[in-house]
């Protein structure tokens, strides 16, 4: 089972989100969220995998409470979930550490594949948001390429094979399937990647692997 939390101010939302899930049998939510310091404290009591969180919630909002909860219980995975697709929403979500970003208005498939991908391991971001953080990378990818290529230096040739599949969104074991190892390798990996790269999480690792040419562009 996937364990959920989900962390909406508005009731109505989280029903119609909980109704979405229910239909996968492998989630499990396991506590819901009014607010985001209630959203912190249920994640620190029920150690959920998955926590969806709103942007905009009361008391703390989902921002700042996903940067609590990457703290204070690092196995949880943030999705930032959202009716806004403003770019600095998408940058700060990014840089407190969550794996995914989805929008409420998006194809309820994206979240239950969203869900799936983060609890995984690998990082998730809606179609729609993917495009626009391509569009802000390809505005000064000269300059950010060249940068990125100086700190992927630092890996070993396996290292950057594995930050290139990070890249392309696979999966831990979808990337030991890949490179005929086992999923502890892989694991070993990618911590390693983000430690070198200064990185808090996989989509962060794959922003650099876009920029440094190791995946979507001709290499």
């Amino acid at each position: 089972m996937i364990r959920i939390l989900l962390a909406d101010d508005e009731a109505m939302i989280r029903a119609g989100v909980g109704a979405i899930l229910g239909v996968d049998p492998s989630f499990q939510i396991v506590a819901e969220a009014g607010d985001g310091r209630q959203a912190v404290d249920l994640a620190i009591s029920h150690r959920p995998d998955v926590a969806l969180l709103d942007i905009r919630m009361p008391k703390l909002d989902g921002l700042a409470a996903a940067a609590e909860i990457r703290r204070v219980a690092p196995g949880t995975a943030i999705i930032m979930l959202t009716t806004f697709g403003e770019d600095d929403y998408i940058a700060k979500a990014l840089d407190v550490g969550a794996s995914g970003f989805l929008l409420k208005s998006g194809d309820p498939r994206e979240l239950i594949a969203g869900i799936h991908a983060v609890a995984g391991g690998a990082a998730y971001l809606s179609p729609r948001v993917a495009q626009r953080v391509i569009s802000q990378l390809s505005g000064g990818q000269m300059a950010r390429g060249a940068a990125a290529r100086d700190r992927i230096d630092a890996l070993t040739d396996r290292e950057k094979e594995v930050l290139a599949l990070v890249g392309e969104g696979l999966s831990n074991a979808e990337i030991a399937k890949r490179l005929f190892i086992v999923e502890g390798t892989v694991k070993a990996y990618v911590s390693t990647i983000l430690t070198r790269l200064e990185v808090r999480n996989r989509v962060q690792a794959a922003i650099v692997a876009y920029e440094a040419g190791l995946v979507g562009q001709d290499r």
